[in-house]
C-alpha cells in the first residue's frame, strides 16, 4: 500500500512538472511574436503628427483587445483536443503579420501590429485551459504566469539584442519571433500531452466543461456585483501593467538607467520569482473558501507594496532596480492572484458551471480596453520630457483603487448564498 501512495505522488509530481514546463515554454516563446518590438524607439518616423511608436503600441493593443472580446466566446467553447492546433496556428498568423510590417512602408505599416495582436490574445486562454481544474491549478497557473513576467523582459533583451547587431527596427520583430519558433513546437507538443484533470481534481475543484452562451449569461447576472468589482481592480491593474511592460524602456531612462538590455530581463526574473512563490502557495489551502481569501488577501497587500515602492522611490532610498523589483512585485501580487487563484477558487467553492478562461477573458478584455484608452488619451496631451511625471501618478492611483475595490468584492463573495460552505466543509 505505501509503496502504490510513493509510486502515485511520483507520478503526480511527474505530471506538474510535465504541465508547469509546457505551458511556461509555450507562452514564454509566445511572447517572442508580440513584445520584442517595444524595445524599439522608432523615433525617425512620425504617424501624421503623433508618436509613432505609441501609434504601433496602440494598434497592437487594440488587435490584443479585440482578440480578448472575441476569446469571452472562443476559449469557453473551444474542445480540448483543438486547442494544441490552434495555438499553432494563432502564432503562424501572427508571425507573417510581423514579417508584413517589415516590407510596408512606414506609417502604414501600423496596420499590421493590429493583425499581429489579433490571433496572440487568444492563445493565453488556450494555454490556461490545460492547467484549471485540477488541485494544482494555482501552482500551476502561477508557473504559466511567471512566463511572462519572465518572457516580458527577455523578448524585450532579445529586441535590443537584435538591434545592437544590426538587424533593423522594421525587420527586429520579426526575427525575434523566428528565433522561438523551434522551442514553441517542442512545448506545444508536450501540452497537448496533458492529461484531463483526475476525478479527485473534479471533485475538489468542480467539472470544467465548455460554456454556452446561456452558461457565461447566467454565471455573469449571479455574481455581477462582484465581477465588476474584481474586473475593475483588474482593469487598473492591467492598465499599470501594460504602461510598465510596453514601456520599459521609457521607464529606465526616467531612472537614468539607459543601454543596458539585460536589465529588462533581471529585474523580471526577480520579481517572477518572488511572485511565484506567493501565488503558487495557494496550492496549499485545500479549503476553497480559505483559498480565495488569502488570493484576495495578497493582491490586496500587492497593491500596499507598489504604494511603498513610490514611497521609496521619492524618499530616495530605493535604487533604480530596486523600485522596479518592488513596483513590479507589488503590481504582479493582484494581476497573478486573478489569474491563478481567485476565480479558480471562485468557481471551486460555488460549483456553477463555469471555467477560468471565460472568467479571465471577461475581465481581461475590458481591461485592455482600458489600457487603449490611457494610451490615446496619453498621446492626445504629448509624451512630455519625463515619461515618470506619468508613471509615477498612475501608480498611485492603481495602488489605492485597487485595494478600495477588492475589499468589497471580497465581502461580497463571502456572504453570497451560493459561496456557502456545503455540509462538512470547514
Amino acid at each position: 500500500m505505501a509503496g502504490h501512495t510513493r509510486r502515485h505522488d511520483a507520478a503526480g509530481r511527474s505530471l506538474v512538472a510535465w504541465a508547469v514546463t509546457a505551458a511556461f515554454g509555450t507562452y514564454f516563446c509566445v511572447y517572442a511574436f508580440r513584445k520584442p518590438f517595444t524595445a524599439g524607439t522608432f523615433a525617425d518616423d512620425g504617424f501624421w503628427g503623433a508618436g509613432y511608436k505609441t501609434a504601433l503600441v496602440v494598434a497592437q493593443v487594440l488587435g490584443y483587445t479585440a482578440s480578448k472580446f472575441l476569446g469571452i466566446k472562443v476559449v469557453s467553447e473551444v474542445p480540448p483536443a483543438r486547442r494544441a492546433g490552434l495555438i499553432l496556428a494563432l502564432v503562424g498568423v501572427a508571425e507573417l503579420a510581423l514579417v508584413l510590417f517589415a516590407v510596408t512602408p512606414a506609417p502604414w505599416n501600423v496596420v499590421w501590429l493590429f493583425a499581429n495582436g489579433l490571433p496572440l490574445g487568444i492563445i493565453f486562454g488556450l494555454v490556461l485551459g490545460v492547467l484549471e481544474g485540477r488541485r494544482q491549478s494555482e501552482a500551476l497557473a502561477a508557473g504559466l504566469c511567471a512566463s511572462f513576467v519572465v518572457a516580458d523582459g527577455v523578448a524585450k533583451s532579445a529586441g535590443a539584442s537584435l538591434l545592437i547587431a544590426g538587424v533593423s527596427e522594421t525587420w527586429m520583430p520579426a526575427a525575434a519571433g523566428l528565433l522561438f519558433v523551434a522551442p514553441l513546437l517542442l512545448f506545444v507538443w508536450m501540452l497537448a500531452r496533458v492529461p484531463p484533470p483526475a476525478d479527485t481534481d473534479v471533485a475538489a475543484r468542480a467539472e470544467r466543461a465548455p460554456m454556452t452562451a446561456a452558461d457565461r449569461r447566467a454565471f455573469f447576472r449571479r455574481y455581477a456585483v462582484g465581477l465588476l468589482l474584481v474586473g475593475a481592480a483588474y482593469l487598473l491593474v492591467t492598465v499599470l501593467r501594460s504602461v510598465r511592460a510596453d514601456f520599459a524602456p521609457e521607464v529606465w531612462a526616467g531612472l537614468e538607467v539607459t543601454g543596458r538590455p539585460a536589465v529588462f530581463t533581471y529585474s523580471e526574473m526577480v520579481v517572477a520569482a518572488c511572485v511565484l512563490v506567493v501565488s503558487g502557495a495557494a496550492v496549499l489551502i485545500r479549503d476553497n473558501r480559505r483559498a480565495f481569501t488569502y488570493a484576495m488577501g495578497t493582491a490586496a497587500a500587492g497593491a500596499a507594496l507598489l504604494a511603498a515602492a513610490l514611497v521609496g522611490l521619492k524618499a530616495g532610498v530605493l535604487s533604480p532596480l530596486a523600485f522596479m523589483v518592488l513596483h513590479g512585485v507589488g503590481l504582479y501580487l493582484p494581476y497573478i492572484a486573478v489569474h491563478t487563484t481567485v476565480f479558480e477558487r471562485l468557481i471551486a467553492m460555488t460549483r456553477d458551471r463555469g471555467t477560468v478562461g471565460y472568467l479571465m477573458y471577461l475581465v481581461d478584455a475590458f481591461g485592455y480596453l482600458g489600457y487603449v484608452a490611457v494610451l490615446l488619451a496619453r498621446s492626445a496631451g504629448g509624451p512630455g520630457p519625463d515619461f515618470l511625471a506619468f508613471f509615477v501618478p498612475l501608480s498611485w492611483g492603481v495602488a489605492v483603487a485597487t485595494v478600495a475595490l477588492l475589499v468589497p468584492a471580497w465581502y461580497y463573495f463571502m456572504t453570497h448564498p451560493a459561496a456557502r460552505p456545503a455540509a462538512g466543509e470547514a
